[in-house]
C-alpha cells in the first residue's frame, strides 16, 4: 500500500508538470523556469524522503512507511531529477539567453554577444522602454522596438520566442487534420447527398 501510495504521489506531481508545460502561449524560458523548479523541488522531496519526512505526500503521509521503503523511494525520487536533467540539457545550457531574454534591462552587457552590446545599451538608457518592458507582456515589448535601431535584439528575441514550445501548437494542428480527415467526418460529409439520394428514388417510385 505505502508502494500504491508513492507512485500515486509522484505521478500527480509529475501530471501537474506536464499540464504546465503543454498549451498556447508558453515559451522557452516559462518552460525553463517550471523543469528549473521542479528539479529543485524534487532535490528537497529526496532529502526529505530520506530523513521519513513525507509533508509534500498526502497519500504516503497515510501510511505506515519503514526508513528502508524510505530509503527507496527517495532513490527513485533522486532517478527521476537525474532523467529530467539529462532530458532538459539543452535548457540548462542556455540559461544565460533565457536571463537576457526575460531581464535585458538589468543584465550585464559584457555578457552578451558583440553584436547585441550596443544595441542593449541603448535599449537599458531609455527610461521610456524600461517603463513600457515593465507594463507590456514580454512578446509584445519586444515586437513594439524599432528594427531599424534594435534590430539584433529583435532578431535574437524572435528566436528565442519559437524555441520549444513551438511543437506543441504543430501537434494541436495536426492533431486537429486527422480528426478532419477521419473516416466519421468523411461519413457526416456525405450523409446529407445519400439522403437526398433516397428521397429521390422514394418520389420517383
Amino acid at each position: 500500500m505505502s508502494d500504491f501510495a508513492f507512485a500515486t504521489d509522484i505521478m500527480q506531481k509529475t501530471n501537474e508538470l506536464n499540464k504546465e508545460l503543454q498549451g498556447k502561449g508558453v515559451f522557452a524560458h516559462d518552460l525553463y523556469l517550471k523543469v528549473k523548479s521542479f528539479q529543485i523541488k524534487l532535490t528537497l522531496f529526496a532529502k526529505q524522503m530520506s530523513n521519513e519526512n513525507f509533508a509534500h505526500f498526502p497519500l504516503l503521509k497515510t501510511q505506515s512507511v519503514n526508513a528502508t521503503s524510505a530509503q527507496r523511494y527517495s532513490g527513485h525520487i533522486t532517478g527521476l531529477r537525474e532523467e529530467l536533467a539529462r532530458r532538459f540539457a539543452d535548457f540548462n545550457a542556455m540559461e544565460h539567453e533565457f536571463d537576457l531574454q526575460k531581464s535585458p534591462f538589468s543584465y550585464d552587457v559584457e555578457s552578451v554577444a558583440d553584436e547585441l552590446q550596443m544595441e542593449l545599451i541603448d535599449l537599458q538608457a531609455d527610461n521610456a522602454l524600461k517603463s513600457s518592458f515593465e507594463k507590456k507582456p514580454l512578446i509584445d515589448f519586444y515586437e513594439s522596438l524599432y528594427p531599424e535601431k534594435f534590430k539584433n535584439i529583435k532578431e535574437f528575441a524572435r528566436k528565442m520566442f519559437v524555441l520549444f514550445a513551438s511543437t506543441y501548437i504543430c501537434e494541436q494542428t495536426f492533431s486537429s487534420m486527422k480528426i478532419n480527415k477521419s473516416k466519421n467526418r468523411s461519413l457526416l460529409r456525405f450523409k446529407p447527398t445519400s439522403c437526398l439520394k433516397n428521397q429521390h428514388k422514394q418520389l420517383r417510385a
